[in-house]
């Protein structure tokens, strides 16, 4: 049986480690084609084509979507999932880590946009982008300044390109996630017994989400199954947003 990205030819930045990996492993086995996109490839899946780029300026985007042209034959899908979170307040950011970090996770996206909706409005046959926001997009964390701004910024992108591009078949979409069990979760906050202790405690689940669990929620996006869902930002925290206080944490 074909799965639901049968046909479908996706591009997933950052496809090659935490949830990029995840997105692709999933892309896969729905039947898409995916390049992942990434300057290393620890936890790319195999049956990924794999392209070497720094998303951080225009050529390497412009050579992003070159590549999966001539690999693939077009690009249906494209997820701007790549992003960096450096820690640094409003009293302690320089000028350097505010702009790579506003460049790869609000720049890349507008311009990974741009170029692929170009190539999509060229085939003449609709597409999908996904956006990687976040929680912080409206909570916040003092310390992930830049981090958060950028995934504010992600937000409006996605509503504005979503009216942009209807008219020409192509739906944007977002997924904000909370705390999801990434290795970087899991082996520099995850092994602090008060920072799991808090995490647990913002989250009425009470657990953190897994990987494929936003990678699920990516390959519905992408799917025909999301056909009328276009500028929305679907936000999967396990109740973390609607909580105005904390939960106790259950062993």
């Amino acid at each position: 049986m074909a799965g639901r990205l049968a046909g479908k030819r996706a591009i997933v930045t950052g496809g090659g480690r935490g949830l990029g990996a995840a997105i692709v492993a999933r892309f896969l086995a729905e039947g898409a084609a995916v390049l992942a996109v990434d300057l290393d490839f620890p936890e790319a899946p195999e049956g990924a084509l794999r392209f070497t780029a720094d998303i951080g300026d225009r050529a390497g985007i412009e050579a992003m979507v070159a590549e999966a042209v001539a690999r693939m034959g077009g690009v249906d899908v494209l997820v701007n999932n790549a992003g960096i979170a450096p820690k640094a307040d409003i009293l302690a950011i320089d000028d350097a880590q505010l702009d790579r970090v506003l460049a790869v996770n609000l720049r890349a996206p507008l311009i990974g946009t741009q170029v692929a909706a170009r190539q999509m409005v060229a085939q003449g046959s609709g597409g999908v982008v996904i956006n990687m926001s976040s929680v912080n997009a409206v909570l916040t964390i003092p310390a992930l300044l830049a981090y958060n701004v950028a995934k504010g910024g992600i937000d409006q992108l996605t509503r504005n390109t979503a009216i942009a591009l209807a008219p020409h078949g192509i739906r944007v979409c977002g997924i904000a996630p909370g705390s999801i069990m990434t290795e970087m979760l899991r082996t520099s906050v995850w092994v602090d017994e008060a920072a799991r202790r808090a995490i647990l405690s913002r989250t009425p689940l009470g657990r953190p989400g897994e990987p494929e669990e936003i990678a699920s929620v990516a390959a519905f996006l992408a799917s025909d199954d999301a056909s009328y869902v276009t500028g929305e930002t679907v936000v999967v925290d396990g109740g973390r947003m609607g909580l105005n206080y904390t939960v106790p944490v259950r062993e």
